[in-house]
């Protein structure tokens, strides 16, 4: 099986209002992005488990003076989260993931966080 640090490009981040562009996706935001509709959004799976904890989501509120800290608390909640090594495992058995987030920041919002722990070195697949 092929470890996900040797092909970052397996895991890709993209916006849900964005037109699908292939792989396999998956939201992982914890609530359904509003004004978007299921049978259009292509998903492959919806992965609530893998988001923030509603505490931690309702903390952040995507403001900016807090990014650093709830990256380190999300980063402790998925060091807990017994899906994250399934997810982890299926990701390395795919060519292409597409973690999909509705957050208006594309640089601050829980998928940068999660590719960036699933691609780390040592994490298993």
């Amino acid at each position: 099986m092929a470890k996900l640090q040797e092909n970052p490009e397996s895991i890709r981040i993209r916006r849900i209002y964005a037109a699908p562009d292939g792989g396999y996706r998956v939201l992982v935001d914890r609530l359904w992005p509003r004004g978007v509709f299921r049978a259009s959004a292509e998903l492959d799976e919806w992965l609530k488990e893998l988001a923030p904890s509603p505490e931690l989501r309702k903390w952040f509120g995507h403001r900016e003076d807090r990014w650093t800290g709830f990256r380190e608390r999300y980063r402790e909640e998925l060091a807990a989260n017994p899906a994250v090594p399934n997810f982890s495992r299926d990701c390395a058995s795919r060519p292409d993931t597409v973690l999909l987030y509705g957050a208006r920041s594309a640089t601050e919002n829980e998928a940068v966080v999660l590719r960036e722990y699933l691609l780390e070195p040592g994490r298993r697949p």
